[in-house]
């Protein structure tokens, strides 16, 4: 470091060196000698310095004395001494002065220039000091506002800082540290000055000064970069975020079903279905959480809550969200675009998508997700309380979260209780078993139930909420708030009013009631729910396809195959909270079920009942009085041991439409005064006694639905009677057993029937030759007919039914029709094709004790799903090769049993073969094999029944005395195979 740096504290500035140059050039144009000696070797200003330099020439070198205490105080500047002043005036009035005074002068203002402007930083140091604190706040409060956006975009948007902002933000606290450190010296330097104007110490006091200056400029400049276009950096988010879920109960099984799914490369999409609170979530968060969340073999795994109705874009933000793209690449740009992003970044990745309460079919391509079948090791797994999305989401893998088992629900319902509660009481363990069973094994009923019961510690008090939960359900705590709205979503998002109000119907069954789809719609029907079919046929069809949905929709179980269905209780509480308008109305509907003693009291409360069901009560003890029911529309009194009812009780049901007396086997007179029920639109005498239909029933002119299905021992129709039911839709009278009709024969019966304009749907029994004779030549009654069962007719030996006019039936029986020998099919017109005309509806076929020796004829019954063959002892073939032989088969490509779904054989001791070949069963899902000792041989191979089967039943004896191609086919069945 040179002299000038040790009196200035720091290196020669660009203005010291410019000044220096100058002086330099003047000496030289001047002819000026170089300096030699030592004199002014002092530390003075280098300005001043230069003066002398270029004078020295011209007066002898004088040793000076500096003063460096002067009467300013102490100072490191020295000032020079009177004597170098002399000799500087006498030089400059000598002669020789004159030849360089123009070259001194030309310095003196060059040098003068240079020295104003940095002598005015000490005049200027206080107004320098305030503009320096007030730009260092500015500066301040802008990075102050930059740390805000900064945090916020940290803590929203899961994003870090550019190292841009960063450095800024680590530039503006240092900056801040050294200006409040100038600023304390100088609000010193400023508290020294003498007199209050000039400073005491100018060296100090301008290098302090020359330091606020630069330190102006320097908080401007970093002011000026402290505006940014973006302050942060999406973070590339974790593979997997973790889902808050507490303790879970009985899922240990079905996550480890859906885990061997996801490890099979194969299955890229499983599908959760199951009813509402069944814990498909809570199952889909332990699957991400315990599942993905210990694996590296997935890049990332993206959680999507879909719900109804879908939105696309807010799905494509979710998924954006988690992957690693900037923003604004994708913020406010269209569908198209973000599906665009999302493909190409998801297709370098090995994917799961997580989809959470999906109620319908979402386009997973215009989403963006690309095709499964390009990825290696991508999955899809969805939950839903529909299978049918399931069905259109054409998911590789499905599984129905079911309830709880009783174990499983006791520990769920033990873990909301808590340990102290239910052994702070002997009698309180087995009160909490009732609950229990109440809730059967459904998760979201254990833990609200659980929760509520918790605060209730005697005995007593479980008695006083069992008894709530049993009779108003939605009145319990966390019921009409909690379960049941959740519930309901199902029920909201049924397609339309129609499926609501067959969905809501159900709940007049009782609790856990096997209901049969056939009763069930014919209720429907009468109830005025199918209307808008003409032919009952059709509204048959639509039911079964309404039953079908609520069977996918999980608010009806069974499979949908099955021809009966279930209401889950809970989801009966529900149905019923529904139906009497939130729990609002709570006497619009009464169900009881096994009551034996129905008080006085309570038939009161009826009065203002629309639909009331008893099932399986003793009546006769509690309706000694004639209540009034002035809005019952519906009544359902079914084996109610009825024998009676008082005389006046259908009197007082003036709006009443749908009757059902069905299983009232002592009931074996009809009350006259239901002939005078003029609303009447459906009327059920199923399994009753009844001997003798009275002549009033004619009086019933709005009847649309009269079914007589076994009544057994009715011998007495009225002429003129059923054709006196002009609105007659639905007459069902199947497997009678008395044989004579006194008052009327069955062919009268039949031209009766024949003469209704709105009868379309006709199931009845054949007891005779002449009936059946007036049935194969009526093309009325062959359309009108659906279900037909021949039973015994005495001398019917051929029975040789007309293919091209029998499109309508779906149900064909023979019962015991001991001379019928054969059963042949006129084809008429249609040979040649057909597979267009055949049995296209018939879907279920009896045989019972009747001496066939093959059924061949049913390889036209193309539809057929119910095949039972029993007690016909002269049977040897199923499908024989007698009649049309194999050669008519492979001619019109007929599918045999292709639809079948299941076999019954039973007592059929000389039946050697159901066919000769091996059918492939698409459909078949069960086989009964009874006493068939000499069926020896399944028409099964390989490819039979795959994916399909399920039981296959019959002697351990016959099984094993069965003859297979290989060993291996029989490995591959025997797994089914269950003893009778």
């Amino acid at each position: 470091m040179d002299h000038n740096e040790i009196a200035t504290g720091h290196a020669d500035t660009s203005e010291d060196k410019n000044c220096k140059e100058e002086a330099s050039t003047m000496k030289a144009n001047c002819r000026t000698p170089d300096i030699t000696g030592s004199w002014l070797q002092l530390p003075i200003p280098n300005v001043t310095k230069k003066v002398f330099q270029v004078a020295s020439p011209f007066w002898c070198p004088v040793k000076t004395t500096v003063i460096s205490q002067s009467h300013y105080g102490n100072s490191s500047s020295p000032l020079f001494s009177s004597s170098l002043v002399f000799q500087l005036i006498f030089f400059l009035s000598s002669p020789q002065a004159m030849d360089c005074v123009s070259p001194i002068l030309d310095v003196a203002t060059r040098l003068w220039d240079c020295t104003a402007k940095r002598v005015v930083y000490i005049p200027e140091l206080e107004k320098n000091l305030n503009s320096l604190k007030s730009l260092t706040e500015e500066l301040s409060n802008l990075s102050k506002d930059v740390m805000v956006s900064v945090e916020r975009e940290e803590e929203l948007q899961q994003s870090r800082r550019t190292h841009e902002v960063d450095g800024w933000l680590l530039a503006v606290q240092v900056m801040e540290a050294e200006v409040e450190e100038i600023l304390q010296n100088g609000h010193q330097e400023i508290q020294q000055k003498c007199l209050g104007t000039c400073p005491k110490n100018c060296r100090s006091s301008y290098r302090l000064g020359k330091i606020v200056s630069r330190k102006i400029d320097a908080v401007t400049e970093l002011k000026g970069k402290g505006h940014f276009d973006f302050v942060a950096h999406t973070l590339p988010c974790a593979p997997v975020d973790e889902r808050p879920m507490g303790k879970t109960v009985g899922l240990d099984l079905m996550f480890e079903k859906v885990r061997r799914c996801l490890e099979d490369e194969q299955v890229r999409s499983i599908g959760l279905y199951g009813i509402g609170g069944a814990g498909k979530t809570t199952l889909l968060r332990k699957i991400n959480n315990e599942y993905f969340g210990k694996r590296n073999d997935f890049d990332v795994v993206i959680w999507i809550v879909v719900s109804k109705p879908i939105n696309i874009g807010n799905i494509q933000d979710v998924i954006l969200n988690k992957l690693p793209t900037p923003e604004h690449k994708w913020k406010n740009r269209s569908k198209e675009e973000k599906a665009a992003e999302i493909c190409k970044l998801l297709k370098a990745k090995n994917f799961v998508i997580l989809l959470d309460d999906m109620w319908e079919r979402l386009d997973l391509f215009e989403v963006g997700i690309p095709h499964l079948g390009d990825q290696t090791k991508s999955k899809v797994v969805l939950t839903t309380r529909s299978e049918r999305v399931c069905d259109e989401m054409e998911v590789h893998k499905r599984m129905r979260v079911k309830c709880l088992t009783p174990d499983e629900a006791f520990s769920l319902f033990r873990d909301k209780v808590g340990e102290n509660i239910l052994n702070s009481h002997p009698e309180i363990k087995r009160l909490a078993k009732i609950v229990i069973e109440e809730c059967k094994g459904l998760p979201l009923a254990l833990i609200v139930i659980g929760r509520s019961m918790a605060s209730r510690k005697t005995p007593r008090e479980w008695e006083q909420a069992i008894q709530v939960l049993k009779s108003y359900p939605a009145e319990f705590s966390g019921m009409g708030d909690q379960v049941f709205p959740i519930l309901k979503f199902s029920y909201d998002h049924l397609d339309n009013d129609t499926i609501k109000s067959c969905f809501l119907y159900c709940s007049t069954f009782p609790e856990d009631h096997e209901i049969l789809n056939e009763g069930l719609i014919d209720l429907w029907i009468g109830e005025g729910f199918l209307n808008k079919f003409d032919d009952i046929h059709k509204a048959h069809n639509q039911g079964d396809e309404i039953i079908r949905s609520l069977k996918l929709a999980c608010l009806l179980e069974g499979d949908v195959s099955e021809d009966t269905c279930k209401m889950h209780d809970v989801i009966r509480d529900m149905a019923l909270w529904l139906s009497c308008d939130y729990g609002k109305k709570r006497h619009k509907i009464f169900v009881l079920d096994h009551v034996q003693l129905i008080e006085a009291y309570e038939i009161v409360k009826w009065k203002e009942a629309q639909r009331i069901s008893l099932w399986d009560s003793n009546i006769n003890k509690g309706f000694s009085l004639s209540p009034c029911f002035p809005n019952l529309q519906t009544l359902i009194l079914i084996n109610s041991n009825m024998k009676s009812l008082p005389i006046g009780f259908f009197q007082s049901m003036p709006a009443i439409r749908v009757l059902d007396l069905s299983r009232n086997e002592e009931l074996v007179e009809l009350p006259l005064e239901i002939c005078r029920l003029e609303s009447l639109e459906y009327l059920n005498l199923t399994w009753t006694s009844i001997k003798r239909m009275p002549i009033e029933l004619k009086n019933l002119t709005k009847l649309r639905c009269l079914i007589l299905d076994r009544v057994k021992w009715l011998e007495v129709i009225p002429s003129n009677v059923i054709s006196c039911l002009p609105n007659l839709q639905m007459f069902k009278m199947v497997h009678r057993i008395s044989l004579d009709i006194v008052e009327y024969d069955e062919v009268g019966v039949l031209q009766e029937l024949e003469c209704l304009q709105y009868l379309s749907w006709i199931s009845i029994s054949l007891l005779t030759a002449p009936v059946v004779k007036k049935y194969l030549t009526s093309l009325i009654l062959q359309k009108r007919i659906r279900e037909l069962n021949m039973r015994t007719c005495p001398g019917l030996k051929v029975v040789e039914l007309p293919l091209s006019t029998l499109q309508t039936l779906t149900m064909l029986g023979f019962d015991h029709c001991n001379d019928l020998e054969r059963v042949k099919i006129n084809m008429g017109l249609s040979r040649g094709h057909i597979s267009n005309s055949n049995f296209h509806n018939l879907v279920r076929v009896n045989i019972s004790g009747c001496r066939f020796l093959d059924l061949t004829w049913l390889i036209y019954a193309s539809s057929l799903e119910f095949l039972l063959v029993r007690t016909s002892r002269d049977m040897e073939e199923i499908i024989g090769s007698d009649e049309c032989g194999d050669s008519e088969i492979d001619q019109q490509n007929l599918s045999i049993f292709s639809r079948l779904v299941v076999l019954w054989l039973h007592d059929l001791p000389n039946l050697k073969s159901i066919y000769r070949r091996a059918l492939p069963f698409h459909s078949l899902k069960k086989i009964h094999v009874y006493h068939c000792p000499n069926l020896r041989k399944l028409p099964l191979n390989s490819n039979s029944a795959s994916n399909t089967l399920k039981i296959i039943e019959g002697e351990s004896s016959w099984w094993e005395n069965l003859q297979w191609e290989d060993d291996n086919l029989k490995r591959t069945f025997t797994p089914y195979f269950k003893t009778w």
